[in-house]
């Protein structure tokens, strides 16, 4: 029997970059449910402040080398890999030079939000799409974590939805409170509408805030994960309204829960020809 594909996309992981209990999460999960079989892929953005000759990162040439069309810019995306060698894992690294080479990741250092911090956001979400297609690797299941990730889902049930590579895929959001205060950039909805998509596909994220970002992924999920323990009472209702399967919080870090949930998405057609 074929092993289920798991699919990790995250803005940080442990020990490349470590901002919040996100690192933590998305270096241990991966690694448990490998342990019980499932084949792995875990893509993140290579951030300036990744130490390139420590973690041994290096470009995979035949994966770079494709352009990110945003508000008709093209965006070279560069694909780099390293690998976990105690996991026996490769994370790849989504690298641009205008918007991930800088010292700083969210903010500069007058902790002022960057501007293009919209495009960033787009460009990772499209880009790791892009990037899966060209690995040739069909996953079972989507899981995003953080902010960042939050267009994957709505790009996964619009443009990307009969594509063969993901076409049967299931998609898991986690929310954490890794909030910002600020706003996107007012063209973020826009111009987060991908070639063959309409502009209503979008619109949910007008209002270019982070609690835009979560209900537009938790309303294109399949599932729901209360990565923390203090989530918005306004989103923990939103997920209950949306009716989506959500997984409580949980200290422990045995990942057991997780790994239902997976099993139980990943077959859930199968259950219902059943």
């Amino acid at each position: 029997m074929a092993k289920t594909k798991l699919l990790f996309i995250t803005h940080e992981m442990s020990p490349f970059l470590e901002l919040t209990k996100i690192s933590e999460i998305t270096r241990q999960l991966p690694q448990a449910m490998q342990d019980k079989g499932y084949e792995i892929r875990i893509l993140m953005p290579r951030f300036g402040n990744i130490n390139e000759r420590r973690n041994r990162l290096h470009e995979v040439i035949r994966l770079s080398g494709m352009n990110i069309i945003i508000d008709e810019n093209d965006n070279p995306l560069i694909i780099k890999v390293a690998s976990i060698p105690s996991a026996r894992m490769q994370v790849y690294f989504l690298d641009n030079d205008e918007y991930f080479q800088r010292k700083y990741v969210f903010r500069d250092n007058n902790n002022k939000f960057y501007a293009d911090n919209d495009e960033r956001l787009i460009f990772f979400c499209k880009g790791a799409l892009e990037t899966v297609k060209k690995l040739g690797w069909a996953p079972d299941v989507v899981h995003c974590h953080g902010w960042m990730s939050a267009l994957v889902p709505t790009y996964l049930k619009t443009i990307y939805k009969d594509d063969p590579t993901f076409k049967n895929s299931k998609i898991v959001y986690s929310l954490y409170n890794d909030d910002f205060e600020e706003f996107l950039n007012p063209e973020f909805a826009r111009k987060a509408v991908l070639n063959g998509m309409k502009p209503e596909q979008t619109e949910m994220f007008a209002s270019g805030t982070c609690e835009s970002l979560h209900r537009g992924a938790i309303s294109h999920s399949d599932a729901v994960v209360l990565g923390s323990a203090d989530i918005d009472a306004g989103l923990l209702n939103y997920v209950k309204t949306a009716q989506k399967p959500a997984l409580e919080f949980e200290a422990s870090t045995d990942y057991e829960n997780y790994y239902n949930l997976y099993e139980e998405i990943a077959n859930e057609e199968f259950v219902s020809i059943a």
